[in-house]
């Protein structure tokens, strides 16, 4: 078998009240298209995750955060390509009503038990099931 791809990518667990959490969108051209997911995206070379995060952040919602401790890492294997992800607790600097929609499609803010009645891509799926105890 060829080399896998392997991608490291973070996310963000922000929570505005206990137990309400920040949710993006996926822009309708990317890929895995209009799904929800905690936000954040991709480690590039020579960046620290916590670096990668902050970030990610910045370039697609334009808010400050601090980032924290890391909540969870899985591995999670889709058709073409391996993931390495990795979950931080950060806490918001920016104030809730300055998220802008600049790489994302749509943000919502969401109690835990709700968080299941939203599509999620199937690694953020198993990322919710352990951190919150969600069964897609």
């Amino acid at each position: 078998m060829a080399n896998r791809r392997k991608i490291r990518v973070v996310g963000a667990m922000i929570e505005r009240t206990p137990g309400e959490y920040l949710i993006t969108q996926r822009p309708p051209s990317a890929s895995l298209p209009m799904l929800w997911e905690f936000p954040g995206g991709r480690v590039e070379e020579g960046e620290s995750d916590q670096e990668a995060l902050a970030r990610e952040l910045q370039e697609e919602m334009a808010i400050e955060v601090s980032v924290e401790e890391e909540a969870m890492h899985i591995s999670h294997a889709y058709p073409h390509y391996d993931i390495e992800f990795r979950v931080f607790r950060c806490r918001m600097n920016s104030p809730p009503d300055a998220i802008e929609h600049i790489r994302v499609h749509d943000h919502r803010w969401v109690a835990a038990q709700d968080l299941g009645n939203y599509p999620f891509p199937d690694a953020d799926s198993k990322t919710l099931e352990l951190l919150l105890g969600i069964h897609h």
